[in-house]
């Protein structure tokens, strides 16, 4: 499964909405829900998911979906 792929469900789970679709450039702005509890929800969801943990500076860094995607690929070579 590609990592936008699992990204839409985990997006999915947190925000309770099966119909939910993200794209890179999905953001805060597009989702009514998606607050700073949202955030870190996502964030810990993310990190148990992928199996990986982000520093301080990634999580301050995640504005959007493709930010993300660009701290999971970040160092740890390409995630389909």
């Amino acid at each position: 499964m590609s990592a936008i792929n699992q990204l839409n469900s985990i997006f999915q789970e947190i925000f309770d909405d099966p119909a939910l679709v993200v794209r890179p450039e999905t953001s805060p702005s597009d989702i009514a829900d998606w607050d700073s509890i949202a955030q870190v929800k996502l964030v810990l969801a993310v990190e148990e998911v992928f199996g990986t943990r982000f520093t301080t500076e990634e999580v301050s860094s995640l504005h959007c979906v493709g930010d993300f995607i660009a701290a999971l690929t970040r160092g740890k070579g390409e995630i389909a």
